[in-house]
């Protein structure tokens, strides 16, 4: 593990007292992952700068640039961080009611953000709160309560032939094969495998498999990748085959989606972190 995934790992969120405090990170020009970890405050990973994905509660969360995955308190999990990426983490005391119980991914207005970053760069932890942070903490706070969750989750569940799959999806992400193909080498007839995807999912296969390729090319998009190399990975025909599932999934072109990105939120500090 390098020096910062390290350090990232080891950060200790229960050195706050209050009932949220936040953090930022900034990476250059490399990767960091932090290895599975739980801790009892609950976390809010802002992707500021290209994007963070998380691995929690057998499934994978992607938060894009100006979106959050949300994490509860307790829950083991594990985050990537895009080469050059900057984030914010929100880490949120047990004890706060009514935020979700389970993980998601969270779309954040640009209001949320900032408010998060200014507590990131006025209000590190170890700090005696004043009352302009409680009250810019507790409309944060507030804020979290309202929002609705996000689709950018593919959902992995602890049944071994749909982790084998996804195993290899991650491996070889431009494998096309059909539903069929896919039963064949599991050992499963067709439909038997199609009623276990969706038992386990709540998904057909192909839409499961969609799922897949959206948070494969965000993330591979966040991390600088263009468009067209995004549609070679994924094994699309045609760019313009992979624009048609985008834009019909997210409701942007990936053209937009970057011109979005290239337009970074600044990080006014680089502290620690309990990824």
């Amino acid at each position: 593990m390098d020096p910062l995934s390290a350090s990232l790992a080891a950060f200790d969120p229960n050195i706050h007292d209050g009932p949220a405090f936040a953090i930022a990170v900034s990476v250059k020009d490399h990767k960091v992952e932090v290895p599975t970890h739980s801790h009892r405050h609950g976390q809010l990973v802002v992707a500021l700068q290209g994007a963070v994905t998380c691995r929690a509660e057998g499934g994978l969360w992607m938060a894009p640039i100006g979106s959050g995955v949300w994490i509860p308190g307790g829950v083991p999990h594990s985050n990537h961080v895009t080469i050059n990426g900057a984030i914010c983490l929100l880490f949120v005391d047990p004890a706060v009611p009514d935020l979700p119980e389970r993980c998601c991914t969270l779309p954040l207005s640009p209001m949320v953000i900032e408010l998060i970053r200014h507590l990131a760069a006025t209000a590190p932890p170890g700090r005696p709160a004043d009352g302009q942070t409680d009250r810019i903490t507790q409309v944060v706070l507030e804020e979290l309560r309202r929002i609705e969750t996000t689709g950018f989750h593919l959902p992995i569940t602890d049944d071994p032939t749909l982790r084998l799959i996804a195993d290899a999806l991650m491996q070889t992400p431009d494998d096309r094969a059909s539903v069929a193909a896919w039963a064949a080498r599991v050992a499963m007839s067709e439909r038997a495998l199609a009623r276990l995807v969706v038992r386990e999912t709540a998904l057909s296969f192909g839409r499961w498999r969609q799922q897949f390729h959206i948070v494969t090319a965000l993330q591979k998009l966040s991390a600088g990748a263009s468009v067209q190399a995004v549609a070679l990975d994924l094994g699309y025909g045609s760019v313009s085959a992979f624009i048609a599932m985008f834009k019909a999934a997210l409701g942007v072109s990936p053209a937009r989606y970057v011109a979005r990105m290239t337009r970074p939120h600044a990080v006014t500090t680089s502290a620690g972190w309990g990824g």
